[in-house]
Parts: structure tokens; C-alpha cells; sequence
């Protein structure tokens, strides 16, 4: 059983910064590609920031330049750090990761952790 844990939310004022963590745990896994979704009321998911296997990082426009995603492969785990935060950050930050389990691929996503900026 797969499970993703994220982790790191909080209440910030604008310009402040914010590291988010998205950990995968379980057994018999390999971790592919993982990425960060926003999810805000009355708007579709929104993929602010991805990292692939063997690829460069993905960012949507409104993160770059003030966030960054990295990953700790030896602990499953993603991170997003955020920085000069605006309230239009405000939302719910889910994280997505694809796995392979043997010659299956699958998409498991966590709960989310609640961030919201101030102004």
C-alpha cells in the first residue's frame, strides 16, 4: 500500500516563504514522476511545479522565479520551497506521485496541506 504524506502548511503573510514536504511511503515501489497541484474553490487543479525522471523541472508561470521543487530520492520525498508568497498562493497544496508497482503504473495523490497568505 502506497501512501502520500504532505506536510509544511501554514499561515503566512505576504512576501514570507513556506517548504512543503509530500512523502511517499510503502513497499515494493518505484517512485517516477511527482509534482505539486494547487487546489483552490471553484477552480480546476492547478500544476504549479513537477519534477520528472530524468528531465527538467516543470513550473507554472505564476511560480517562477519564487518557488522550487526538488526531491530527496532516498526518502521518497518531494519538497516545495516558496518563496515571496502572495495571497493568490492561497489554497489547498496536493501533491501527486506516479509509481510503478512491478510493471503497473499508478497515480496516488495525498490529502493536501492548507496554505494561506496573508496581505
Amino acid at each position: 500500500q502506497v501512501q502520500v504524506v504532505e506536510s509544511g502548511g501554514g499561515l503566512v503573510q505576504a512576501g514570507g516563504s513556506l517548504r512543503l514536504s509530500c512523502a511517499v511511503t510503502g513497499s515494493d515501489f518505484r517512485i517516477d514522476n511527482m509534482g505539486w497541484y494547487r487546489l483552490a474553490p471553484g477552480n480546476d487543479p492547478e500544476l504549479v511545479a513537477a519534477v520528472y525522471v530524468g528531465g527538467h523541472p516543470f513550473y507554472a508561470d505564476s511560480a517562477k522565479g519564487r518557488f522550487t521543487i526538488s526531491r530527496d530520492n532516498a526518502k521518497n520525498t518531494v519538497y516545495l520551497q516558496m518563496n515571496s508568497l502572495k495571497p493568490e498562493d492561497t489554497g489547498v497544496y496536493s501533491c501527486k506521485v506516479q509509481v510503478w508497482i512491478q510493471t503497473w503504473k499508478a497515480e496516488y495523490w495525498g490529502r493536501g496541506t492548507q496554505v494561506t497568505v496573508s496581505s
